[in-house]
């Protein structure tokens, strides 16, 4: 680790295993595009809701360099650190040894409607997330605990490090992107090293030929062209865990930046989104009939909580009308709510009178959390983590 906050490259990937170079991204024209190298972008509400299951043309993608070219050939997952058996392992090796398992999980980038803390202050030098950074599939792989079991967890591990093959650049050092989470979460069954999504082969964009998702937290530790697991005794020590993916106090700016007073992010916060009516985000208006108006969207929680309800209002919360849960049971044949680990569509009726107004929804999980009202008070200089409630402003002829 470097005084600028960035991991040493991965010893012992194989040369022929990644390289240099832009892979073509096959992504649907409707993906609203925030950055074109390094690829970024995600799908308009009104097609974020329109299936359950993302399709993976839509799918959102958060990149922090070019995606590498990997010879699936030459690939090999190392699992090391704090282990008995050190092990090397080619794609048909996992094939071989490891059972095959499937989660259904939405995953969503922590700067996840960032652009909405835009408005309230400045934040320079992160791409301006809408809504777009947040989506839905169902993941095949192999389970992280069963890598680990053969590999024997030595005393004094807690926590797994993962390190991409991508080619990160930041403060003049190049690695890959990294991250950790607890062993305990490791250890989990639903956290998967997924080669297949939504009953496909990975894209590369997504991460192939390996990648790790790990429901119930944030995008970032779902780390993508996986080349190595690392058992620890301490959190990932890598910039994007170290330094980047933290949240700082609201005081704090980039110029006084202090990683021991920003704390790790992990579990996702609970949050959800009006995709209907659809008024760009909050930043336009919807124009609707007055009297009665159908709200849609979808909402979603961390640790493996599910939504118990989401309520809508067109008075800033003064009353309350309770919107359907739909646990998607009809979108991916099956399996209830996704055990938690999916988001839940919702629909609901509220009374608009003419003129100009708003539409509020909030969620709330099976834990009791809910959202707060106004994304002022969760202002930060790095943008992450706003689960305010969703607005749309209407006017109503």
């Amino acid at each position: 680790m470097s005084e600028h906050g960035a991991a040493a490259p991965v010893v012992g990937v194989p040369a022929a295993a990644a390289g240099r170079g832009t892979v073509d991204v096959d992504k649907s024209p409707d993906v609203r595009v925030r950055s074109r190298e390094p690829y970024n972008g995600g799908p308009p509400p009104h097609l974020q809701r329109a299936t359950f299951l993302t399709p993976n043309d839509l799918f959102f993608v958060r990149n922090h360099a070019a995606v590498p070219r990997i010879d699936r050939a030459a690939y090999r997952l190392r699992v090391g650190g704090l282990v008995e058996r050190p092990l090397e392992l080619s794609l048909d090796d996992l094939a071989a040894r490891f059972e095959r398992s499937e989660v259904v999980s939405t995953l969503a980038c922590a700067g996840q409607r960032r652009l909405e803390l835009m408005r309230v202050k400045a934040i320079p030098g992160e791409l301006p997330w809408d809504a777009e950074a947040v989506s839905t599939a169902r993941w095949s792989g192999y389970r992280l605990a069963d890598l680990l079991a053969a590999a024997g967890p030595r005393p004094g591990s807690l926590h797994a490090g993962f390190t991409g093959l991508d080619d990160c650049e930041r403060r003049g050092e190049h690695f890959g992107f990294g991250g950790s989470i607890p062993l305990a979460k490791a250890l989990a069954p639903e956290v998967l090293l997924a080669d297949r999504m939504n009953g496909e082969p990975l894209p590369p964009t997504h991460g192939a030929p390996l990648r790790v998702v790990v429901p119930g937290y944030i995008g970032a530790r779902s780390v993508k062209w996986l080349a190595a697991v690392e058992l620890r005794e301490r959190s990932s020590d890598n910039y994007f865990q170290a330094r980047a993916y933290r949240l700082y106090p609201p005081g704090m700016t980039a110029e006084t930046m202090d990683p021991a007073q920003g704390f790790e992010l992990g579990e996702l916060s609970v949050s959800c989104l009006i995709t209907e009516p659809d008024a760009g985000g909050g930043t336009d208006v919807a124009e609707v009939a007055a009297g009665r108006l159908t709200v849609r969207g979808f909402a979603y929680a961390g640790g493996g909580r599910p939504v118990m309800r989401v309520e809508l209002s067109t008075d800033g919360g003064a009353t309350w009308t309770t919107a359907r849960l739909d646990d998607g049971r009809a979108g991916y044949g099956g399996g209830g709510d996704g055990g938690g680990w999916s988001w839940r569509l919702f629909e609901g009726e509220v009374t608009v009178a003419p003129g100009d107004g708003e539409v509020v929804a909030r969620a709330w999980d099976a834990a009791g959390h809910t959202q707060p009202p106004d994304p002022a008070a969760l202002w930060n200089f790095k943008g992450y983590m706003n689960n305010a409630w969703s607005r749309v402003r209407l006017h109503a002829g």
